[in-house]
């Protein structure tokens, strides 16, 4: 059995370039370049406008390795084309949000403000001062500065106030009044 994942062959859109050499793998595009080295015992090879990964046998560390591999290729392939974004919302009175330099400046009902910085390769965007678009080439930094942001207050399922991601759903209690 070969990994499932590690077999589907990757599109490579137009307008990405990618390297192989030996286990370095690179891909450069609109939006920036990436790179990874990929694990021993996978191999990647360029067929066409696809990216097929191989596994050199069938042991289970190489094959939990080659659907990984493939993954993270997948992505960073996405992430050079089209860039990934998380999308939060800030909820609550008075709660706000304010382009600060390259950074983010939360008031978020505490006695002072926030200021979150743009990490390398991140940026920020601010649609109205209640929501923030974290936009990036790295799914994994993007999902990380997403999820630090949201930790500032994270959302409380009494009025659901705070910040959450645009399709998370806030379970809602019943306040005390309502046996």
């Amino acid at each position: 059995m070969a990994s499932h994942i590690g077999k589907l062959p990757v599109a490579i859109p137009a307008g990405v370039e990618v390297t192989i050499d030996g286990q370095n793998f690179s891909a450069k595009g609109a939006k920036g370049s990436d790179s990874y080295v990929i694990p021993e015992g996978i191999t990647a090879a360029v067929e066409g406008n696809e990216i097929i990964l191989t596994a050199a046998d069938d042991l289970r560390p190489t094959r939990a390795k080659h659907g990984l591999a493939r993954s993270i290729v997948a992505s960073m392939v996405k992430g050079v084309h089209d860039g990934f974004e998380k999308h939060l919302l800030i909820v609550g009175t008075g709660y706000r949000a304010a382009m600060k330099g390259k950074g983010i400046e939360f008031s978020l009902g505490y006695s002072h403000t926030i200021t979150v910085e743009a990490p390398e390769g991140i940026t920020f965007e601010l649609p109205n001062p209640n929501e923030v678009v974290v936009k990036g080439t790295d799914k994994q930094q993007v999902g990380q500065v997403a999820a630090n942001i949201r930790k500032l207050r994270a959302p409380e399922p009494y009025k659901g106030k705070g910040i959450k991601y645009a399709d998370e759903h806030i379970l809602r209690k019943a306040g005390k009044a309502g046996k």
